[in-house]
This record gives structure tokens, C-alpha cells and sequence, in this order.
């Protein structure tokens, strides 16, 4: 739109220091990513790779692949990123020799203006990567949904939190696999498992371990009175092989076999082949219906129970450490980490960050990732 007769155009928007600040910022994540580092392991890796024998030993095979995987994706990501800083700096050039010529081009001012807001989404998500600090945060995650007080109701919101958690995976392009699903008495889910697949999976969904609260009215009551219901989550990182942190004896497992059926099959497969196992000498009870014959739902439930006792060890070997340093107090909240309030106000408030919002609708389709990241920074400035 052309100013009025008489009046000067208004002068570009200049990006210079901002487009500074994002090469600083750019500059920055290289050098915690390890980009020289980075350069070097790809090459090992594709040297590796390019063995004729390299799938004499599938195991070995098998992580070299996953580790040239994520070595490239990094290198990759900030390869696009340096080349996008590029393109925003010749186009703030090309805007401001428009300027100057008189000949100013509107486009070409809200295609720099798109370029560096796009530029600065890209470098927030890569600036993610450095809140992650545990050994298993790359891995994917072995998710637990429980009901807790509340009846019907918390069932009900242990099956709305498995959806709030599906449609969280789906946003980030991650998968879900529904291992098991126990139905609730009328409604809902008693309990469920499901594996997330992605990069960082764990390191993300750990943050969401604890209890959720739900303060609703109810649809289950004849009056429709307001309702508070509990509903937990556990998470796990899954490994494919933990054969060199624990060794499952099948002297110690009881296996029963039985059929999935009811509200649990919106989730899992109905087959006759649905696995439970139990470790007795811990009690860990896995169970697997998602697969379709017996053996590969014993297989799966064998890697979800190798990956919870191999986390009990973990978490073992934390508490002995933490006895030594003394003795943490916990919050007064316990472990409620999160209130989901539909009634009577709307609001999603989490009780460790203080971080809320009042779309509630959003964050039960899966808008969490504000609540995570939050989370991992308060973690990484030494919040317990």
C-alpha cells in the first residue's frame, strides 16, 4: 500500500542485529553440539558403514546405522541452518538496495520478514537439544498411564491422557505403539502401555512423569456434579538390548496368556495371543497385546520388562547416591505435577514451573510442549 501524497515510504525494517543475534546464537549451538567432533564421528561412522562385513554382526550393524542416523540429522540441521542465515542476509541486502533505489518491493519485505521468524523457530528447536543432559534422553520411551482416586471419572482421564499423549507424538512426527490396554469398568482405561519411537522421546516424556489431576463436571453423575480424578504416568527408556545391565532368568517369570477384548481393543489388537508376564522376585507385572502371535507378544513384553528392571536398577544406584548426599525434601505437592481445571474456570496449570494457560482444549490434543521445556530448563538449573 502506498503511503499518502507527501509523505516519505517508511524505511525497511532492519535486521541487521537481529540476524547478528542469530548468528551468535547459531555459532553458539555448534559449539555444544560439537560440530568438529560431529564431522569427524560421521566419517568414522560412514567408514564403518561401508564395511562389506558390517552385517556379519547385526547388533553392531544395527547401531552403527542408528548412530550415522542421528550424527547426519544433527550435521544436517546445522548445515541448513548456516545456509538459511545466508539467504536471510542476501535478501536483507537485496530490501535494502530496493529501498535506497526507490523501487521498494512489499514482498520482498514480508518474505525477510517470514525468513527470520522461520530462522529463529528453527534455532529455539535446535537450542532444545543442549536442556538434555541424561545418558538415555535420545532414546525412545516406555510410557505407563495409570487411573488413580476418582472412579470412573479417573478412568475415563487415564484414556484421555493416553490421546493427549498420542496426539503430543503425532505433532513431533513421532510414533506410538499400544502394547496393552485394560479397560475400565464402565468407561475408560484402567491402565495402558504404549512406546513412543522418536528422538528425545524419553528425554521429553520423562518430564511428564508423575500425577495429573482432572477437576471437571463429571458426565457420570446423575447431577452432574464437579469431579476431581487422578490419573499417573510413568516413563522408561526403551532399549533394545539391556542384556549387559540385567539378565532376565525365566525361572523367575510366571507367564499367563489370555484375550484382549472390550474397551482396550479401540487401542490394541484383539487377538487370543495378549502375554502377561510377572517378575517375582520384584513383582513387575508387563503385559503385551499388540502383536499378533504369542511369541512376538512375549518378545515385546520381555524388552518392556528388561527396560523397567534395567531403570530400577538406575534409580537404585540414584537413591543410594542421594543417601550419601543427604536426604531431599519433597514438594508439598507430592508427586501431582499438573491440574487440568475444566470447571469452573479453564486452566491448565503445572505446579513445578508455574507455566499455565486457559486453552485447555489444546493442551488435551496434545499441546505440551511449552509444559516440557519449561520443565527441562528447571531441571537443568537444579530444580529436584
Amino acid at each position: 500500500m502506498a503511503p499518502p501524497e507527501g509523505l516519505p515510504a517508511e524505511p525497511p525494517r532492519d535486521f541487521t542485529s537481529e540476524l547478528e543475534v542469530l548468528g551468535e546464537r547459531l555459532a553458539e549451538a555448534e559449539r555444544y553440539l560439537g560440530r568438529e567432533k560431529l564431522e569427524v564421528r560421521r566419517a568414522e561412522l560412514e567408514a564403518e558403514a561401508a564395511e562389506p562385513d558390517l552385517w556379519n554382526d547385526p547388533d553392531n550393524a544395527r547401531a552403527v546405522t542408528k548412530e550415522l542416523g542421528r550424527v547426519a540429522a544433527d550435521l544436517d540441521q546445522l548445515e541448513g541452518l548456516r545456509a538459511a542465515l545466508g539467504d536471510a542476509r542476501a535478501l536483507q541486502e537485496l530490501v535494502e538496495e530496493s529501498a535506497a533505489a526507490g523501487a521498494r518491493d512489499a514482498a520482498l519485505d514480508a518474505e525477510l520478514v517470514e525468513t527470520v521468524a522461520a530462522l529463529g523457530s528453527r534455532l529455539h528447536a535446535l537450542e532444545l537439544q543442549s536442556l538434555f543432559s541424561g545418558e538415555y534422553d535420545e532414546f525412545d520411551a516406555v510410557c505407563e498411564v495409570h487411573a488413580g482416586a476418582g472412579g470412573t471419572d479417573a478412568q475415563d482421564w487415564t484414556e484421555m491422557l493416553l490421546r493427549m499423549y498420542q496426539r503430543w507424538a503425532e505433532r513431533r512426527g513421532f510414533t506410538v505403539e499400544v502394547d496393552e490396554a485394560t479397560e475400565g469398568q464402565e468407561a475408560g482405561l484402567l491402565s495402558a502401555t504404549f512406546i513412543v519411537h522418536g528422538r528425545f522421546a524419553y528425554g521429553l516424556l520423562a518430564t511428564e512423569r508423575g500425577v495429573h489431576r482432572l477437576v471437571r463436571m463429571s458426565p457420570f453423575d446423575s447431577q452432574h456434579r464437579r469431579q476431581t480424578s487422578f490419573a499417573s504416568i510413568d516413563v522408561t527408556p526403551f532399549l533394545e538390548d539391556v542384556s549387559s545391565e540385567v539378565e532376565i532368568d525365566e525361572k523367575d517369570l510366571r507367564v499367563d496368556t489370555y484375550r484382549s477384548s472390550g474397551a482396550g481393543g479401540q487401542h490394541v489388537n484383539k487377538t487370543d495371543s495378549a502375554v502377561r508376564l510377572t517378575h517375582l522376585p520384584t513383582g513387575i507385572v508387563v503385559a503385551c497385546q499388540n502383536e499378533r502371535s504369542q511369541h512376538q507378544n512375549k518378545a515385546k513384553a520381555l524388552q518392556i520388562l528388561g527396560a523397567k528392571l534395567a531403570e530400577r536398577a538406575r534409580a537404585e544406584r540414584r537413591r543410594e547416591l542421594d543417601a550419601l548426599s543427604g536426604e531431599r525434601v519433597d514438594n508439598a505437592w507430592g508427586n501431582q505435577i499438573r491440574s487440568y481445571v475444566m470447571a469452573p474456570y479453564q486452566q491448565v496449570k503445572d505446579l513445578r514451573t508455574n507455566v499455565e494457560t486457559g486453552n485447555v482444549d489444546a493442551v488435551l490434543d496434545g499441546d505440551l510442549d511449552a509444559f516440557m521445556e519449561a520443565e527441562l530448563r528447571r531441571r537443568r538449573e537444579g530444580g529436584p
